[in-house]
């Protein structure tokens, strides 16, 4: 509750400047706090994973500027992301369009470039890997499973990182990658160029560092990239995943709750949030036979990342039905 007031009533660039106070600070304070023993919310310590994605959603007010789109005078839904990017995979038109060149933080969309990079360096997926110390990050280890000592290969990593968003597991694959977390980030940059996301920045494998930055533009690039990655693109998108900790299982689930609906047909996914990001979703899917690219940033509100995909999803199987619609369709 407390997140959304600070959302709506403080200033982006306060919120961007408090954030940043707060992951130098917090750590301290948190080192001491004492762990559970269940899966890893999404992002941060105060983020309980969601319960029912369709819990009613406010609409904006009448009025509200929301979104530029292709076509001019059609009816388009509200959306309550302060910046979206939605775009065909396969021609790069543009959908649907929110202030997609302006850089923001992305919070856990990080983890899809701590991936690549990652599976980029050929390191052996079925390598043991240990918990230590280093992994502690700024939510400590009150919401994490992965305490110093546990075993799990970079593949369990991997797939923790990216479906349930482990903090603990994206820092463990910084740490276990050549040279460390400071050579993985350089990579993570490396690679950000290479893909032309030229407003985009990395500072930490997890997303923790509200210094992770990027344009919506940017990343629908990087969701390009990530794509090609098999591993990728089945961890993000199962469901749910139990990994054996001693003699007991812990069974991870996934933080988009979308993946689990019969009316989506979702490729990879990542969701996101710090204060100094609000609430980001990125996505690969196909509606009505069109491979779509969807970034949503920065929205308020724990459900509307997820409400705003399904009224585009819904709008996008409307717009495919109408005659303008359907010429315009790719299989």
């Amino acid at each position: 509750m407390f997140d959304r007031f600070f959302a709506m009533a403080v200033p982006r660039a306060t919120r961007f400047s408090l954030a940043l106070v707060t992951s130098l600070l917090v750590p301290a304070a948190f080192a001491s706090l004492p762990g559970a023993a269940h899966a890893a919310p999404e992002e941060t310590l105060d983020l309980q994973a969601p319960s029912d994605i369709d819990s009613p959603i406010a609409v904006l007010p009448e009025g509200h500027h929301v979104s530029s789109f292709a076509r001019s005078g059609e009816h388009t839904p509200a959306i309550k992301s302060e910046f979206a990017l939605v775009v065909d995979q396969d021609t790069n038109e543009i959908l649907m369009q929110k202030n997609p060149d302006e850089v923001s933080s992305i919070a856990s969309i990080t983890k899809l470039m701590t991936a690549m990079v990652t599976l980029d360096a050929n390191l052996p997926l079925d390598e043991e890997l240990v918990v230590t110390k280093d992994e502690r990050t700024t939510t400590g280890w009150a919401h994490s499973s992965l305490r110093p000592g546990i075993h799990l290969t970079r593949a369990d990593a991997l797939h923790l990182a990216l479906m349930s968003s482990e903090n603990h597991a994206a820092q463990l694959l910084g740490r276990t990658y050549p040279g460390g977390v400071e050579a993985e980030v350089a990579a993570m940059n490396a690679k950000a160029r290479a893909l032309g996301m030229s407003e985009s920045s990395f500072a930490d494998p997890t997303g923790l560092n509200p210094l992770n930055r990027a344009s919506a533009a940017d990343l629908v690039q990087m969701v390009k990239a990530a794509y090609s990655y098999p591993e990728i693109r089945e961890f993000s998108v199962s469901t749910e995943y139990d990994l054996h900790v001693g003699r007991h299982s812990v069974r991870y689930l996934n933080t988009n709750k979308l993946t689990s609906k019969p009316d989506w047909q979702i490729g990879l996914q990542k969701t996101g949030y710090i204060n100094a990001a609000g609430r980001c979703l990125v996505m690969q899917t196909v509606i009505e036979g069109r491979r779509v690219v969807m970034v949503l940033l920065d929205s308020i509100g724990k459900y509307s990342r997820f409400a705003d995909a399904q009224r585009i999803h819904d709008w996008l199987v409307t717009r495919a039905g109408s005659p303008a619609g359907a010429h315009g369709a790719t299989e």
